[in-house]
């Protein structure tokens, strides 16, 4: 008689939320426009509101890069999966709504999937979603800021043969160069010797194709950008006036970057945190570079974080890449 076919052990789903107490959110804001050349943090984009339009961005017909991405994965999900090996925890840096990964976890089937976020909302929401999905898997949801140095909890009983960070998107792009290296260092320190990178990294292209992913004719990226400014009028008790700002977004060809900011629009004032920020006409608010990458150009800046490069995957048009290395 046959045996019945033994069904995989539900998988367990927990939460860990690592981000600081207090006002770090103000601290930074308050720091931030207090400089010269005035900056809001780009990680702050993302409450509530801010992921939703973000969603909104990644269907937007001028930005090319999700759905790139998502063709690169889809096409080379097996492979990618091959490089990755069995028995890996996966590490995803800014989960957000974990579409490619859903494609990336069908193919790998790895033991445990450990997603971090800023944004908790958002991280319960894929997590659960994926469980719903991938009953057997084991995720340890982790809402935490990426960019610092984290220790990441421990899951006991799972057998794991590497440690391999994920990180789609281009969010890479957000560091400058000499930054991109100090974050994979951490990265590396993370996965170890042997250990794995998988990451989506943005080409260099035509300007005009850059200009229009970042400044979309319906407005979606602009709302997305002044959002900032929205949270922390709700959050803070800022009174910053939307309508007298404007989105300000263009690729930079000497520096290879898209930079954001957020111009003002007449000379004015703003309180936070009873602190009065004057801002001249003209005068902009930095809130995000998008880095734009050679291949070879961002293999030697993964090198210097100690990453040696093993495969890489691009689409026919040579708009997006993504990189399989491994932590020496």
């Amino acid at each position: 008689m046959a045996q019945p076919q033994q069904r995989p052990a539900k998988g367990v789903v927990r939460f860990y939320n690592f981000l600081p107490e207090g006002d770090s959110f103000l601290d930074e804001v308050l720091t931030g426009l207090a400089r010269q050349q005035k900056t809001l943090p780009p990680k702050y984009f993302y409450d509530a509101r801010g992921c939703e339009l973000f969603e909104r961005i990644c269907t937007l017909p001028e930005y090319y890069p999700t759905r790139t991405e998502l063709a690169i994965m889809r096409e080379h999900a097996g492979a990618m999966a091959t490089f990755l090996g069995p028995d890996c925890q996966l590490i995803e840096f800014g989960s957000g709504s974990s579409t490619k990964t859903r494609i990336l976890i069908e193919r790998l089937q790895p033991p445990l999937y450990l997603p971090i976020d800023i944004a908790g909302e958002a991280i319960r929401e894929a997590a659960a979603g994926l469980a719903r999905a991938f009953p057997w898997l084991n995720i340890n949801g982790v809402c935490a800021d990426y960019t610092r140095p984290l220790t990441l909890p421990e899951f006991a009983g799972v057998p794991i043969r590497r440690k391999a960070v994920y990180f789609p998107g281009s969010t890479i792009g957000n560091f400058t160069p000499h930054e991109s290296v100090e974050f994979l260092k951490r990265a590396r320190r993370m996965v170890g010797p042997g250990g794995a990178l998988l990451i989506g990294v943005d080409l260099k292209k035509d300007k005009r194709l850059l200009d229009a992913a970042y400044d979309d004719a319906a407005g979606v990226t602009a709302a997305f950008n002044l959002n900032l400014l929205a949270r922390i009028n709700r959050e803070l008790g800022g009174d910053f006036q939307l309508r007298r700002f404007r989105h300000k977004a263009f690729y930079d060809e000497a520096k290879g970057r898209i930079e954001m900011h957020l111009e003002s629009l007449a000379s004015q004032f703003a309180h936070v945190g009873g602190e009065r920020f004057r801002f001249r006409a003209g005068e902009t608010i930095h809130t995000e570079i998008s880095c734009k990458y050679g291949i070879e150009e961002f293999q030697a800046v993964a090198q210097r974080a100690g990453f040696a490069p093993e495969q890489t995957w691009i689409d026919a048009a040579k708009r997006f890449s993504v990189h399989g290395m491994i932590a020496k």
